[in-house]
């Protein structure tokens, strides 16, 4: 992928712009954020964005700019960890079920369609009794989530590609199924994997928010965007701020990396390139 072409889509450019700002605003806060975010200061509470702080303070005096550079690693991380499961486990599976078919498709196919019956929240629930709530079992909560989607895309990506002529010569070539999965199956099915990991990247990260708000996600002294919703919901009608900080945040966050998702399709799928370029042309 050319730099001329994803310079050539607006979109693409504003959606990974501003998904590399926020992605580039958590690591920073890995070694650094301008107030620790476990540093509390009742006489500083509630305080108005400043020089000394740039979005205010929350109820127990803790730097808003702080809390919200550590809630995005919080929620990248939920996020790409989930992505990570769901690539992991479901490409494979699809791929499995593209080549061999019979029993192992059903199997996939009956294994995705039991996922899909229970969202992620609930599946959340469940591992938030058997385990307890935190940010590793919401991870594994939205991964097992991930991994039919994933499993669908890949086999439906694969199906499409084994009918072309390449993969037929290379099994009269004598290379086996594996070879051809992975020699000449993956590659041609990447840009669909990617696209999709973009989608269930924003995804987890609602996902991660959603589970915090309700106790089931990351718990204090950590921090995450759904966690901030959630310490400020009481106080929304008086400093309403302390929620549309946060909210704001995962709003942006998801809609970046959804505007890059929809450019990533069209610059990496060259037959919806040509196909808008001759509706264009009409």
């Amino acid at each position: 992928m050319s730099s001329r072409r994803i310079l050539a889509h607006p979109g693409l450019v504003v959606g990974l712009t501003a998904t590399a700002g926020f992605a580039l605003l958590a690591l920073v806060s890995l070694f650094w954020t301008p107030y620790p975010i476990g540093e509390v200061s009742i006489a500083r509470r509630f305080a108005l964005p400043s020089a000394e702080h740039w979005l205010g303070t929350d109820q127990l005096g803790r730097d808003m700019l702080s809390l919200v550079m550590s809630g995005t690693l919080t929620s990248f991380t939920v996020g790409s960890m989930a992505v990570v499961i769901g690539v992991g486990i479901g490409v494979p599976l699809g791929l499995a079920a593209a080549i061999y078919g019979g029993l192992v498709e059903w199997l996939v196919l009956r294994f995705s369609d039991l996922t899909f019956a229970f969202p992620a929240v609930v599946i959340a629930i469940l591992i938030a009794t058997l385990m307890g709530p935190g940010a590793s079992n919401a991870i594994i909560a939205i991964g097992i989530f991930n991994v039919p989607v994933f499993a669908q895309v890949a086999r439906g990506g694969t199906l499409t590609v084994s009918t072309l002529d390449f993969v037929g010569a290379a099994r009269l070539a004598g290379l086996s199924r594996i070879g051809i999965a992975w020699r000449h199956l993956l590659p041609n099915i990447m840009s669909l994997i990617i696209v999709q990991g973009t989608i269930q990247l924003s995804l987890g990260i609602l996902a991660e928010a959603g589970l915090s708000y309700i106790g089931l996600g990351t718990q204090p002294p950590e921090t995450s965007l759904g966690l901030m919703l959630r310490d400020a919901q009481s106080l929304f009608l008086i400093h309403p701020s302390l929620s549309l900080v946060p909210g704001l945040a995962i709003v942006i966050i998801v809609i970046a990396l959804n505007i890059a998702g929809d450019g990533l399709r069209d610059v990496l799928d060259p037959r919806l390139r040509s196909r808008r370029r001759a509706d264009a042309a009409r």
